[in-house]
């Protein structure tokens, strides 16, 4: 229960641009966050997303000078190789995703660490 109150209270959704790690170009697409998933949308009016990503496991940050992202108002959210980077359309809108999606990828770091700490205690250590 307390995870679904979590994941209700963590909501967004808006216009982001969107870039792989080895791609050129940016897309613009509708992005909706619910229930630690982002789902990418064409238009805000579309029905069924072209695409969704679970955010959990994932780790946000900025990008990094060796990412070579030369624009403001950039964010990275990167799983092992998987590395996705999503500009915002204003300085509040970059700071609303990073601290909506950024608490879903510390809750779920602070998950995988307890996990692991019950796994240790539940084997007798």
């Amino acid at each position: 229960m307390r995870d679904y109150s979590r994941a209700m209270s963590h909501q967004l959704s808006g216009y982001l641009l969107r870039k792989f790690k080895n791609s050129n170009g940016w897309q613009k697409l509708w992005v909706v966050f619910t229930n630690f998933c982002l789902f990418f949308y064409k238009t805000f009016n579309e029905d069924a997303p072209l695409a969704s990503l679970p955010v959990l496991g994932y780790t946000i940050s900025t990008p990094e000078p060796v990412d070579s992202i030369q624009k403001d108002l950039v964010f990275k959210l990167q799983f092992k190789n998987h590395v996705y980077f999503f500009r915002a359309e204003s300085e509040y809108l970059f700071t609303r995703w990073m601290e909506v999606v950024g608490s879903a990828t510390q809750n779920s770091a602070r998950t995988r660490l307890f996990s692991r700490m019950d796994s240790y205690f539940d084997a007798g250590y």
